[in-house]
């Protein structure tokens, strides 16, 4: 890797002098405009919408568009009375505990590799953020720029990753309504999510697309047949209850580790379930209308669950007819 910045971090009275390597790369696949008749490469032209002329670069300014249409033209003299710095310090502003910064903030990373002369404070700091929990909050010149960033420890790497202004964080503009959610429909939920639990490794998982580009490009090149991915299966249609699909996602994600179905999930759901209906019956017939349409919704949204669950093996399909047949009974 080769070094973009060098500087020092600095925290307190110690000074880190340390380089600075892009931590990631982006292996996006890019297409290119190109005439279909002969490949050729389209180019564009730098054209003035009011004249309709090509402009040379040595013309072209930087220009501000305000709220209302106008364009505010800034040159050299206006650009060079900007706030900038060209600082080589990565100032320590604060630790903070680790579960305060919200990832939503985060922009790019950085790794961090220490002077000959920096080793040693350059393993202090590592240790005390792996001691404390924390990361340490710091402003730093970047390109010109100063910008906020937290210092983190990976794989005894120190991690610069820069931050997002608290005001470019958009607030969402809608709301999220919900129907009602039953006891023991968030006691399968929660049993479907502690069968799924594991630990995370990226190798788990790989770009699809990159490679089935690839794979593409490689069989036009040599003349064979292009062949198409399999597609997902599609959903049914079919409506079924909520606490049904949570039971067959607990099934199949079992199934598929190797484990026997427990009876006594769907029956443990089953009893709370009729207990809640039972409670709910003096009730029926005021709060049916109101009722009705988080039923309606929920369905919905449980048939789709079931589109993403639908590959289950066969046999285990068969296996759960019976804990189906309870599971609608007890809707």
């Amino acid at each position: 890797m080769r070094a973009i910045w060098k500087g020092a971090v600095s925290f307190g009275l110690v000074s880190v002098p340390v380089k600075l390597y892009a931590a990631t790369e982006s292996h996006d696949v890019s297409f290119r405009q190109v005439h279909a008749k002969d490949g050729g490469r389209i180019k564009y032209q730098r054209v003035c919408s009011i004249d309709g002329e090509e402009v040379p670069y040595s013309d072209i300014a930087k220009g501000y568009e305000t709220e209302d249409g106008e364009m505010v033209i800034l040159d050299e003299d206006d650009l060079a009375e900007l706030p900038s710095t060209s600082s080589r310090e990565i100032a320590v502003e604060k630790f903070v505990p680790s579960d305060q910064i919200d990832p939503l903030l985060f922009e790019k990373s950085y790794y961090l590799e220490p002077e000959k002369s920096g080793a040693k404070p350059y393993a202090l700091l590592r240790q005390a953020l792996l001691d404390a929990d924390r990361m340490a909050v710091v402003t730093v010149a970047l390109r010109n720029r100063t910008t906020i960033a937290v210092l983190r420890v990976r794989d005894d790497v120190i991690v610069l990753q820069t931050m997002m202004w608290p005001d470019e964080v958009r607030t969402p503009d809608f709301s999220v309504e919900t129907g009602e959610v039953k006891d023991a429909e968030v006691k399968m939920a929660t049993m479907l999510v502690e069968t799924l639990a594991g630990d995370f490794d990226p190798a788990d998982f790989e770009d699809d697309y990159a490679g089935a580009v690839e794979s593409l490009v490689k069989a036009k090149i040599e003349g064979g047949e292009v062949k198409r991915t399999p597609t997902s299966t599609k959903s049914s249609g079919e409506v079924v209850d909520l606490l049904a699909a949570l039971q067959r996602s607990v099934d199949a994600a079992k199934t598929a580790r190797g484990e026997a179905p427990r009876a006594s999930d769907l029956e443990d759901a089953d009893d709370a379930a009729e207990a809640e209906e039972s409670d709910e019956k003096p009730a029926a017939k005021k709060s049916s209308a109101k009722k009705a349409p988080a039923k309606k919704t929920a369905a919905k949204k449980s048939s789709s669950s079931t589109a993403k669950k639908a590959p289950a093996k066969k046999s285990a399909a068969k296996k759960s007819t019976t804990k189906k047949t309870a599971a609608k009974k007890a809707s």
